[in-house]
Formats: C-alpha cells, structure tokens, sequence
C-alpha cells in the first residue's frame, strides 16, 4: 500500500475506516443497450478489469461501487472474481434497473417487493457475498411519494441480515430528504465534480450525516484531459449517444463549453505535480469531507491515476479559491 496522505480517510456507518476515493464499476460491466442504444464505456477486456481490481486493493481502495444493471450483472461477477466475500472492502450495489445477462437489454418490469428481494439475492451470488454491505436504490427519477414499498422492503432485508445499510441514488433534495431518517439510510449516490457542484444535495447530505457516494467525479471522463482538441471516444460509447442527460460529451466529443473551462483551470488542478484526475479528485475532497468519489477505470492505468489521489490529497485552499475565481469570471 502506498503513502497516504492524512486528510483522505473517513470513517463510515459502519465503524470502517477508509481511504475517500473508491472505485466505480460501470465501465468494466461492458455491454449494455437499451434497444439499440448503447448505455456503456465501449468494449471492456476481463482480464484488464480484474488487474485493475486487484492495483485498486494494493494501492488501498476499499470502496468499489456497482450495480445490478452493470453488463447485467458481469460487473458484480467480477468483483466477486476479485474479492469473494472479503469483509475489509465495503462493496456498494444498486437495484431498480435490470439487463438480461443474456441479451444485455434494459427489461421494462415494475418494481415490486418480489423483483428487489430476486435482484438482492442475485447481487449476493455474483458478489459471493452472504451479506451485502451498502445497497442502493438506482432508481434516479423515482417518485418519493411512491417509494415507501421500496425501503420498507430494505428494512425487512436489513432486519435479516441480508444487507447491512441502504441509500438512494438520486440527483434530488426531496428523494433524499423522504428517507434519511431511517436508522438504515446511511449514503446517497449523486453527481458531483468541479462543474456540477450539486450544492443543495451536498449540503443535505452533510446535514443530515449522509455519506455522498460520488459518480461522474471526472465529468465521464472529461476531466481527465484525455478529449481534448476534439478527440472521440471510441465505438460503442454512450457518450456518443444523443441522450437527454448527456451533458459533458456531444456526438462522441468533449462539449466545447466544459472543455474551454477545463483549459481555464487546467494549471490550477495540476499544481503540486498532480494529473488532472488527481486535480478534479483533490478537488472534491477538499469540497466536501462526507464524500467519496468514485471514478469509473478500464485499465490499470486509470486505476493508478486515480487513486494517485491519495498520496496528493486534497487541493490546497488557496487553489481552490482560485478555481472558483476563474470559474465564477
């Protein structure tokens, strides 16, 4: 394990101490369609994810982050490959969407009491896992006037010891606000990086003792620097898809306005040796001490850049300052 600077760790709901940068599991999933509409990172080699895992464990990692609905459950599988039921690594799963591990297509059904317990138990055979440590409901949009059935079901798992703590992953205040005072309802998964700050929501869960579970912390991959000067992603990327939420990338490229914003703080997040990554990562641990980020990897290489984060730490905060400054002018 390498040298970890002394402002990364938290302390989580369960007593756990850990490192505040985990690691995202979309990508490595792979395929996954919603018709014919492609809703992954382009092809994804096993063997590569499964290295990935393991640099991800020897450089400290112990959060990692997926769900139900990743390559129809491969991305779960690969963990389970990975790390079996370790009890040092939280592993953290969402339900609510499903993908037939057949076809890789999102399934129409309605969620139902029944359909949660199936797709928890399936989480806990492709995990290999007895216990499920976080899960989440992936369910973003979902009416929380209508979600009662929802968390009363994860209370019944809980009760059972069949899941140790749940949350929501969801972008709303009033989603989050509806259940956080169940004793069970411990994170919500939300967007949060330099250029979607999602203050009310941050701010929420700090209030309310929330942990914030971080997804798109890079923007999709922006805030790495890797598309710029017009660079397209490669074939069967979602990013090159015309989806309502696709905000950072259009037609396969990164979106002109967050790129010349990112060439304007560019220096600014590479200070003290930094890659961008680290910058953009520094930056939300230097934002928020309730969150982890969770950026997604396909190599072994993202890995190592990412969780380069923890030996950099957080942004300085005369940096931070000045990262607001530009970005405010």
């Amino acid at each position: 394990m390498r040298k970890m600077h002394m402002a990364v760790q938290m302390t989580l709901w369960n007593g756990a101490r850990v490192p505040r940068v985990g690691v995202g599991c979309w990508a490595i999933g792979g395929r996954m369609m919603s018709g014919a509409v492609s809703l992954n990172y382009g092809e994804v080699d096993d063997a590569a994810a499964l290295a990935g895992l393991r640099v991800a464990d020897e450089m400290g990692a112990r959060v990692f982050d997926t769900a139900a609905a990743y390559g129809g459950g491969h991305s779960e599988w690969l963990l389970g490959q990975a790390f079996g039921g370790r009890d040092d690594l939280v592993i953290v799963t969402k339900f609510g969407h499903r993908v037939d591990p057949g076809t890789r297509q999102f399934l129409d059904e309605r969620l139902t009491p029944a359909l949660i317990r199936e797709t928890v138990d399936q989480s806990r055979l492709n995990l290999q896992r007895d216990r499920l440590d976080l899960v989440l409901f992936h369910v973003n949009d979902f009416d929380p006037a209508e979600a009662g059935f929802v968390f009363d079901t994860l209370d019944e798992l809980r009760d059972a010891g069949i899941i140790g703590a749940y949350g929501w992953s969801t972008d709303h205040v009033e989603s989050a606000r509806a259940f956080a005072g169940r004793d069970g309802f411990v994170a919500i998964e939300n967007d949060h990086n330099i250029f979607d700050r999602a203050e009310p929501l941050m701010a929420f869960a700090k209030e309310a003792g929330l942990i914030s579970l971080n997804r798109l912390p890079l923007a999709m991959g922006l805030l790495t620097g890797k598309y710029r000067g017009g660079k397209a992603v490669g074939p069967g990327d979602l990013r090159a898809e015309k989806l309502d939420w696709m905000k950072y990338f259009r037609n396969g490229r990164a979106t002109p306005e967050f790129a010349t914003r990112l060439e304007a703080i560019r220096d600014l997040l590479c200070t003290g040796g930094r890659s961008l990554a680290q910058g953009a990562l520094g930056w939300i641990l230097a934002k928020a001490p309730h969150a982890i980020p969770v950026p997604g990897f396909k190599s072994e290489t993202q890995v190592r850049d990412n969780l380069g984060t923890l030996e950099k730490g957080p942004l300085p905060d005369a940096i931070m300052a000045e990262i607001d400054a530009v970005l405010d002018a």
